[in-house]
């Protein structure tokens, strides 16, 4: 009975193997596209940093180019 009901079982692994296989896949994908729309979505708040004409501190950085400034445009 065992033989009969081997090529059964196996089959059966191999469907449930590949159905979880395309499961995690599928997740991987979801979860890469929210990365993605929340990346391109949102906007993220303006911080405090150094200014260029604030004199420089050890240990402290400044913004290469600001996309914030006190006029609302940059």
């Amino acid at each position: 009975m065992s033989a009969a009901s081997s090529p059964r079982v196996r089959r059966t692994s191999r469907l449930v193997i590949g159905l979880v296989a395309t499961g995690l896949v599928v997740l991987v994908l979801a979860a890469n596209a929210h990365l993605l729309y929340v990346s391109v979505t949102s906007q993220p708040d303006c911080v405090a940093h150094l200014k260029p004409g604030d004199s420089a501190q050890s240990g402290s950085f400044r913004a290469a180019k600001s996309a914030c400034s006190p006029g609302g445009r940059s």
